[in-house]
């Protein structure tokens, strides 16, 4: 089976690295326009060639799009026009709705799989690829109903090859709790490193009082801006409404420490502390699950990995 991935970059690469090592498939050809990715993908192994778009997605079985989804909207319904008979495509991107909303009314459009692996870290390009990324990571596919069945097995088939569990739901419920429980987050470590570096001018005072409260807390800062600002963009509905009410949150809280409201903060930290059986819940579930295990219920549409 011949794979072809778009976008060599972290998610890209990872992919090919655990189709290959599962034996999934024995042949991956790479399609990025950066030409160093493209050196750097085939010199690790990443993948067995490099082409270009139209030899990738006429000589594949199945094409995985990892590239920033602003770009994935601009390329796609070029790609499905492209597309051989019995060609599966694979999207990777963070968000869904306006996603599908762009070829709802394509030729192809069931030849075509939305999904969403929860799954990355704060470093990117193909260097920064490792087989192991995805595994027992919650992997989601969007509106099955509105693809071929064949396609979304194949998809099914795909994230299970990279050790990942599956669940499904609908792309406004997913650009929905993603907005919650990674976006945000991401909003809020950008935001604070914006924040601290603003009043910190002298840098080394930074790093000699930080300690790991303050690394971790700021880590996805380091994430990468060409990809975040269009999830933030497509994504917008959804989260100016989390992060009206994480504004509110924020300004409730001040306003207790500048009353010295002890009692009220408190009260807030201990409400927020809950957030540790949850996430433990989490933890649990992803020991006990087998990495082939697929996951259809409500709970767990609601219980996504950041």
């Amino acid at each position: 089976m011949t794979v072809a991935i778009i976008g060599l970059g972290l998610i890209g690469g990872s992919v090919g690295l655990r189709l290959k090592k599962s034996g999934f498939t024995n042949h991956l050809i790479g399609i990025d326009k950066n030409t160093d990715n493209c050196s750097v993908a085939l010199n690790l192994g990443l993948v067995n060639e490099i082409g270009d778009l139209e030899h990738g997605v006429k000589n594949a079985e199945i094409v995985i799009i990892a590239i920033p989804v602003d770009q994935i909207i601009q390329l796609l319904p070029g790609i499905m026009d492209k597309v051989s008979s019995g060609t599966v495509v694979i999207d990777m991107g963070s968000t869904k709705e306006e996603l599908c909303e762009s070829i709802r009314l394509h030729s192809n459009r069931r030849a075509f799989v939305a999904t969403h692996p929860i799954a990355g870290t704060e470093n990117s390009g193909p260097e920064a690829a490792f087989d192991t990324l995805f595994e027992k990571k919650t992997g989601i596919i969007c509106d099955a109903e509105k693809s071929d069945p064949k396609a979304v097995e194949i998809a099914r088939d795909v994230y299970r090859a990279l050790g990942m569990n599956i669940t499904e739901m609908g792309s406004q419920a997913h650009d929905l709790h993603i907005a919650y429980v990674s976006h945000l987050s991401h909003i809020s470590s950008f935001v604070l490193g914006q924040t601290v570096l603003e009043i910190e001018q002298d840098e080394k005072s930074i790093f000699d009082m930080a300690g790991s409260g303050f690394a971790s807390t700021v880590r996805l800062a380091k994430s990468s801006p060409n990809m975040w600002a269009p999830i933030f963009a497509q994504n917008k509905r959804h989260i100016s409404k989390s992060l009206g009410t994480y504004i509110d949150n924020l300004q409730a809280f001040k306003k207790m420490i500048d009353t010295e409201d002890v009692d009220g903060m408190y009260e807030a930290m201990k409400y927020a502390n809950q957030i540790r059986s949850v996430l433990e819940g989490i933890d649990i579930q992803s020991l006990n699950a087998q990495p082939k295990e697929d996951k259809k219920t409500e709970e767990g549409n609601r219980k996504l990995e950041v």
